[in-house]
């Protein structure tokens, strides 16, 4: 019986992700939904990509956390158009309340929506919201075997942002191991190396965000 509750869960959610992701295609808004463990640097990086496509892009960000606006009131700091969704409990964002939020923005005004959803590896992999794109971050700190442990993530992500290599010399991380291993269970994903403390790598994600974002709005 719990199986089937779930599929219904996931079968809804889908509907809805559906509708989401055609108002966004009408609208020319490119969706990336970022999913990672709390700490891996998603906002940081968020705030690092906001003063880049700053005066390039128009962004509107959702920033999904249990509890708290904290995350919502750095990336206010940055005159990026912010919703806060507070799931009080939930480990994800859906289609739902993805839906409601965007009702708060004004959508003739945003080239770009960045999904900042809550910080876990398992739920967020599994509910659509409207996205073109999953992006996942993951920190040199969580260690190498995170492929392995958690495939949903891999294997759902256009793109890997391997966070805080400024830490590699102090850590006992295998890169050639952590990037087989994540192709293994993606062939197809980006791996990007980078440091948002230090910037290091940042040029080859704004690079691939500018050009999905042109690629969806032509």
């Amino acid at each position: 019986m719990e199986i089937k509750v779930v599929k219904k869960v996931l079968e809804a959610n889908e509907v809805i992700a559906s509708q989401n992701r055609r108002l966004f295609r009408e609208k020319g808004i490119y969706v990336v939904n970022l999913m990672g463990s709390p700490g891996a640097g998603k906002t940081t990086l968020l705030e690092r990509t906001l003063l880049h496509l700053k005066d390039k892009k128009r962004v509107g960000v959702i920033e999904g956390d249990i509890a708290t606006s904290r995350d919502a009131e750095r990336i206010a700091a940055h005159a990026a158009s912010t919703v806060q969704i507070n799931t009080g409990g939930a480990c994800h964002l859906d289609g739902n309340m993805v839906r409601g939020g965007i009702g708060e923005f004004d959508l003739d005004q945003i080239d770009i929506l960045i999904v900042e959803n809550v910080g876990n590896l398992v739920c967020p992999a599994e509910f659509k919201i409207g996205e073109n794109d999953k992006v996942m971050i993951i920190s040199v700190p969580e260690g190498d075997d995170k492929p392995q442990k958690y495939p949903l993530m891999f294997q759902v992500s256009s793109v890997l942002l391997l966070n805080k290599i400024d830490l590699l010399p102090y850590l006992d991380f295998d890169m050639e191991h952590f990037r087989g291993d994540a192709l293994r269970v993606n062939p197809r994903m980006e791996i990007m190396a980078i440091s948002c403390k230090t910037g290091e790598g940042l040029d080859s994600w704004f690079r691939w965000i500018e050009e999905r974002t042109s690629r969806s709005a032509s």
